[in-house]
């Protein structure tokens, strides 16, 4: 590709990622904590571009004042027969290059879900601390949390408490309902599923992909995940109710 090509290539490229930038499509790729370094690396490619650009005319410019002037000179133009001097199309299959940019932009892809959670094994690891836990009835956790305390605490810290969880469900080959977070360490590429088995008053109905807020208690239930044998840790439902996609679907509290 010519310059010119490259320079509207660089321009979309980081106009498309300063849109995902300022909008919540970013979340869907990277961590929330990237955004400053997305939104620079942006502006930096447009730059880029835009220099590209002006570097390409000037020196247009230049290869043109000097091909008058051997004009003049010697009496021949630019167009000999020799073939030199020549421009050269490039093709324009290479414009096919933009076609994943405007799907960047027109087509927002959805978070990881549950075959993604099916396919891979439980990533829980057993927890550095357990930071004290608030007086608030019910406790809300992450799945995260709630999961390292279950599997690796035996639930000394939960007690008998009323526990709020939100995630999405996940259906095992067996039947099993799932409540999973997807935990990731920088981007959508290594997210990673935590999975909490669900026991107790279970909708009779479940959607895979859906979410939920269950609320319940601590049980000392335990599976062993089929892909990688890791530990998968019960909750005893007492309610569970439906909510919206949250803001940030994935769950990054395992490196804060």
């Amino acid at each position: 590709m010519n310059r010119q090509a490259q320079a509207a290539i660089m321009f979309l490229v980081g106009a498309a990622v300063l849109h995902a930038g300022f909008t919540d499509l970013y979340l869907r790729y990277v961590k929330a904590g990237l955004r400053p370094l997305l939104l620079a690396a942006g502006v930096v490619l447009i730059l880029a571009a835009l220099a590209t650009v002006r570097y390409d005319r000037r020196a247009s410019k230049g290869e043109d004042r000097h091909g008058e002037g051997e004009g003049e000179g010697t009496g021949e133009g630019t167009g000999s027969g020799d073939g030199q001097g020549h421009a050269h199309r490039e093709p324009r299959v290479s414009w096919l290059l933009v076609l994943p940019l405007f799907a960047l932009i027109l087509v927002a892809p959805p978070a990881l879900g549950s075959y993604s959670a099916l396919h891979t094994g439980t990533a829980l690891q057993a927890p550095l601390a357990y930071p004290r836990l608030p007086a608030t009835d019910p406790l809300p956790l992450s799945v995260v949390d709630y999961a390292g305390r279950a599997a690796y605490g035996h639930g000394r810290t939960l007690g008998h408490r009323r526990i709020e969880v939100t995630g999405f469900v996940a259906l095992g080959h067996d039947g099993t309902p799932y409540l999973v977070r997807m935990a990731l360490n920088c981007c959508a590429a290594d997210a990673q599923p935590v999975k909490i088995g669900l026991t107790g008053h279970i909708p009779p109905v479940l959607q895979p992909d859906a979410w939920l807020r269950v609320t319940g208690t601590y049980t000392g239930k335990r599976a062993k995940d089929p892909v990688n044998d890791g530990v998968i840790p019960f909750l005893d439902v007492t309610e569970a109710r439906p909510v919206p996609t949250p803001h940030d679907p994935y769950d990054e509290s395992w490196n804060n």
